[in-house]
């Protein structure tokens, strides 16, 4: 069990979006947190890659080998 406090507005947007969807304001709580841990995972895990040694490729690079140069 878990409890936060959110700010009013948020908590307003929150309550609308559950209306809105038939969704629990806990669902979207929960999906929002379950986002957030991906992203932050998926950040810390490229910031481990920067500090490695190793030959980089650039995104034009990558773009131009899949034929998806502009």
């Amino acid at each position: 069990m878990l409890t936060v406090r959110l700010e009013d507005e948020l908590e307003r947007q929150l309550d609308k979006l559950a209306e809105e969807t038939g969704r629990s304001k806990a669902y979207f709580i929960r999906e929002a947190i379950k986002k957030y841990l991906e992203d932050r995972s998926d950040y810390l895990l490229a910031l481990k890659r920067l500090e490695e040694a190793g030959p980089r490729v650039s995104l034009e690079e990558v773009e131009r080998e899949l034929g998806l140069a502009r």
